[in-house]
């Protein structure tokens, strides 16, 4: 099977780090052209300088815009599909902050909503008038597992992801009719800053060692070890592809063998 994705757009969202940076690498290594979204240009001009480049017809872009802040959010992602169209859409958005349900207010989740809900509803709805007139397109949602069972000290990511992975199902069965895919990975244990710092407030809580702490996690995975974000982009390349046309609505774990929810 080879992938190719050469004359396809791909906009890719938290992409210069993490999951994120592992998707566009391999969505421009297929030969998509890849534009990635981050609040940091620094790090959104470096990333996009040193992604793979196939071909003289490949071109590689970026797009500065913060989640965190909603409004100002919609005005460029509108602004950007007033010039723009893309064929591959990967939703993917910074994690909100941990913490347990008891300690949040109705103000946390209402930032977190607008920071995993509204950021992806409001760009995927800019992105289907172009696929619906083009009769395809794919809608890829970066989930989590805590969609199949709630994770520990996570309670707004919890809460908010099971909204985003209900609505995705909703209009993937709407659109399937144009040949458009809606797509969710529930994402495991990976190798990521974001791992990184959620160990790390686990270990301020506690009398336990980040070592430690991490080395229980990989203990839980029956592959005893993270995910890398390489193999993250595998699969989204997979989902991208002609090979998954047939493929929508569906919720994929990629976990190591983590989750135990069939």
């Amino acid at each position: 099977m080879n992938i190719e994705l050469f004359s396809k757009n791909a906009l890719v969202g938290g992409a210069t780090q993490g999951i994120g940076a592992g998707i566009a690498i391999e969505l421009a290594k297929c030969g998509a052209n890849v534009t990635v979204m981050a609040r940091n240009e620094a790090k959104l001009r470096s990333f996009v300088s040193a992604l793979p480049v196939l071909n003289s017809d490949q071109k590689h872009e970026y797009l500065v815009a913060d989640f965190s802040d909603f409004e100002s959010y919609r005005k460029i992602i509108t602004a950007y599909f007033s010039s723009h169209s893309v064929d591959i859409l990967v939703n993917n958005t910074n994690g909100p902050a941990p913490g347990l349900a008891v300690d949040k207010n109705t103000e946390d989740y209402q930032t977190a909503f607008d920071l995993l809900f509204k950021t992806v509803c409001e760009t995927t709805l800019l992105a289907l008038p172009q696929m619906i007139r083009q009769k395809s397109g794919r809608i890829i949602n970066v989930s989590s597992l805590s969609v199949k069972e709630p994770i520990g000290n996570l309670a707004l990511s919890n809460s908010i992801r099971s909204a985003v992975m209900a609505w995705a199902k909703t209009l993937s069965n709407e659109i399937a009719q144009h040949q458009i895919t809606v797509n969710n990975v529930l994402t495991g244990y990976f190798d990521t800053e974001r791992i990184q710092k959620l160990v790390a407030h686990e270990a301020q809580q506690s009398d336990v060692s980040e070592e430690e702490i991490k080395k229980a996690r990989e203990n839980k995975i029956p592959m005893k070890r993270f995910g890398r974000p390489e193999e993250y982009g595998h699969l989204v390349a997979f989902l991208a592809s002609e090979y998954s046309n047939y493929l929508t609505g569906a919720s994929i774990p990629l976990d190591g063998g983590l989750n135990n929810t069939y």
